[in-house]
């Protein structure tokens, strides 16, 4: 499929998550969906991560996807500089298993949400950011739909 909308950022805190957040790259190009994937820390860059966030939007941004481990500050740092919809996708790690990202985007301050999926759930933040395109993109849409009757009849 070869359409024509919006970008979905897919920005990661470390170059050691991206085995982890490869399903989700993988699920947004099956539904024709741009990603423009980033590794850029919060804690270490926090300068160029604000760059990235404020020219976002003009980019065709929609959506971004946040994958983050341990204290998982990067959803939450990327929902406190934009509106559009962030996805926090909590990374495992050999510490507690993830539940310390997981528990760390949910638990965000009343007015900055971060929708947050399961840990190492890749593929379900595409379909969510992938749900939230389906509202403005007919095309987007119709390639969820078609997955989700894939999925019926597997």
């Amino acid at each position: 499929m070869n359409m024509s909308v919006s970008t979905v950022a897919l920005l990661m805190g470390s170059k050691s998550d991206l085995k982890k957040v490869t399903p989700a790259e993988e699920t947004l190009a099956e539904m024709g969906v741009r990603v423009k994937t980033a590794v850029i820390s919060a804690h270490r860059q926090p300068q160029k991560l604000r760059d990235f966030v404020d020219a976002a939007a003009a980019e065709g941004v929609e959506v971004f996807i946040a994958a983050a481990g341990k204290a998982a500050h990067l959803p939450g740092v990327v929902a406190s500089m934009t509106t559009l919809p962030v996805i926090g996708l909590p990374i495992s790690s050999p510490d507690l298993g993830g539940m310390d990202a997981l528990l760390s985007m949910v638990q965000m301050p009343r007015g900055v949400p971060v929708a947050t999926v399961a840990i190492d759930g890749a593929e379900n933040a595409a379909l969510l950011a992938c749900a939230i395109l389906a509202l403005k993109y007919g095309e987007v849409s119709k390639a969820l739909a078609a997955y989700r009757q894939r999925l019926a009849e597997a």
